[in-house]
């Protein structure tokens, strides 16, 4: 029996389908609130009539569902695409632009053009019809697969960046603004990947600044 929410995460999909639509394409990015490391936006076209019961924002998941669906979704989708936009190009075009700038990577990856794109929140100006939902992730079932693969593929990436800088902890905390992270930033200050247009990053340099113009 289908419940409520599955029925209401495939209503975009079925309306656009019966509209003569086949390859829908739905992207959401992960990353806009870290203080260092990239955005990243997934796009994923799945299956006409496709379900994954339990499938919902990625947010709303917990870390081994996420990585669970983003294997079942490596295997099902017709096309996934990636888009990463890294910490030099936010605090160039700032990050609103830089999240936008990936979702078009994303779709521009996709081993299939699509012929509509649904995206979270954000309105894309493309030459593919297309429709921003605001939190569109936990209504579109595409737009719940793209924000999967993004979040599940930058939690990868900052894996990996922990790697390379264990001391700041990045494999817990991801990026994000945590207690401890702040800590940890005001004791060893920011690296490369940081982005310093960040007000908790750019208020440190500052900071720095001024104690170098003192001395």
């Amino acid at each position: 029996m289908k419940t409520k929410e599955t029925i209401d995460l495939r209503s975009f999909e079925k309306r656009l389908w019966l509209e003569g639509f086949e390859y829908i394409a739905g992207t959401d990015e992960a990353g806009r609130g870290p203080l260092v490391g990239p955005v990243v936006a997934g796009a994923v076209i799945l299956p006409k009539n496709y379900n994954l019961e339990g499938l919902t924002d990625s947010k709303k998941l917990s870390e081994k569902k996420r990585e669970e669906y983003y294997e079942i979704l490596q295997k099902d989708a017709l096309a996934i695409g990636v888009g990463i936009v890294d910490a030099k190009t936010i605090d160039e075009i700032n990050i609103y632009q830089a999240s936008k700038l990936a979702m078009r990577k994303a779709l521009e990856s996709l081993k299939i053009t699509p012929d509509y794109i649904l995206s979270d929140a954000m309105p894309l100006d493309l030459e593919i019809p297309s429709e921003a939902i605001i939190h569109g992730d936990a209504k579109s079932i595409s737009i719940a697969a793209g924000s999967v693969i993004a979040k599940v593929t930058r939690d990868h990436i900052m894996m990996e960046l922990d790697k390379k800088h264990p001391e700041y902890e990045l494999k817990s905390h991801k990026g994000y603004p945590t207690k401890k992270h702040l800590e940890l930033l005001q004791k060893f200050g920011p690296f490369e990947d940081y982005r310093f247009t960040y007000k908790p990053v750019r208020d440190l340099m500052d900071k720095e600044l001024q104690k170098n113009e003192g001395d």
